[in-house]
């Protein structure tokens, strides 16, 4: 791939995409193996743990943490050894040849030994009136995350698949009363997890509001979540029949509204590399139990956390997945730097 002089801005050992606690865990291992790791935050610099107003869960701070507060000490800790911390979006990875060359929005252009992709997923929201304001403020992505917060509280949760059900289940241990709305009657979810979720409606810590959405969350972020603006229709999918005299609005009073409705994988830029995605868009990983678990199909370029992980999501086990793509990487990196010492000992025939 011939790029314009003129664009190329320098080669990197390896470069990091994504500043989340998987992509600055990475970064903090590699630059103390002296990889000089360059890190591109990406569109939500710090992932989403910074919509997190308050972290309980992550190992080492008996009082908690701010979700901002975490990555901005991770920020400092990797910069300390070395990592130089970059705002630019990746559009695309060649892999036609070695090294890489990354090709960011902006047009810039990078050549890379390596690369670690820890760009993350993006909770899919609904993009209605109150979400961005509440956000963090008694709305949230993420059951495990917040949900001791809420204790006692009576809590919404919208979606119907596995993940809303599941979240649904979880955050009985804490509220008052959990509501599980869903646009239509039927769940997606599995068997498994419908069956466990009529046994905590029979016990009545769950009330299914079915062929219900919503269509704006009330509050504000001193006083959090105060009710959500509800719609129903007897057949389902009611926002889409807001002109239907049997559609029915109204509003239910609630401490807290959990999204349950998927994640994006951000991984759209390896399109054409020989990584493989399954079918929702995550990252194949090579995993198993033994060395090189963050590897992927196109050698030398490695990936951890939620770009992987679509099950725990959670902030300890990115951080983890993101030391084992350092690692990975280096020992990538080793062998490269041995095979092109042996090739410029190799007398030329």
């Amino acid at each position: 791939m011939t790029q314009d002089a003129d664009s190329f801005v320098e080669h990197r050992k390896l470069i990091i995409a994504g500043s989340g606690i998987s992509g600055l865990s990475a970064a903090i291992y590699a630059a103390r193996s002296n990889n000089e790791p360059l890190v591109f935050e990406g569109d939500e610099p710090g992932g989403q743990l910074t919509l997190t107003t308050e972290v309980e869960n992550y190992p080492g701070f008996p009082e908690g943490i701010s979700g901002p507060e975490l990555i901005n000490n991770m920020k400092q800790q990797a910069e300390r050894f070395g990592t130089e911390i970059r705002h630019g979006i990746i559009e695309s990875v060649d892999a036609s040849e070695r090294p890489f060359t990354v090709t960011l929005k902006n047009g810039d252009v990078y050549t890379a030994d390596a690369i670690i992709s820890a760009s993350g997923a993006s909770a899919r929201t609904l993009g209605i009136p109150g979400e961005e304001n509440l956000m963090g403020y008694g709305l949230s992505t993420c059951a495990t995350c917040d949900g001791a917060f809420f204790r006692d509280e009576k809590i919404m949760v919208i979606g119907g698949g596995d993940a809303a059900v599941e979240e649904a289940n979880f955050l009985t241990k804490f509220a008052s009363k959990v509501y599980l709305v869903h646009r239509r009657e039927e769940f997606r979810a599995e068997d498994y997890w419908v069956d466990r979720l009529m046994e905590k409606v029979d016990d009545d810590e769950i009330e299914l509001m079915l062929n219900t959405e919503a269509t704006e969350l009330h509050g504000s972020p001193e006083e959090g979540v105060d009710h959500v603006t509800l719609v129903r229709h007897p057949e389902g999918h009611p926002t889409a029949k807001l002109d239907d005299p049997e559609t029915e609005e109204f509003d239910f009073d609630v401490g807290a509204v959990f999204y349950a409705i998927g994640h994006t994988p951000n991984a759209d830029y390896l399109e054409g590399t020989a990584v493989q995605r399954d079918d929702d868009g995550y990252i194949v990983a090579k995993g198993g139990s033994g060395a090189n678990q963050t590897a992927t199909d196109e050698p030398g370029i490695f990936a951890a956390g939620d770009v992987v992980d679509y099950h725990y999501q959670q902030a300890a086990t990115a951080g983890g997945m993101g030391v084992k793509a350092a690692l990975d990487a280096d020992d990538y990196l080793e062998e490269l730097e041995r095979e092109e010492k042996k090739e410029a000992a190799t007398p030329a025939e």
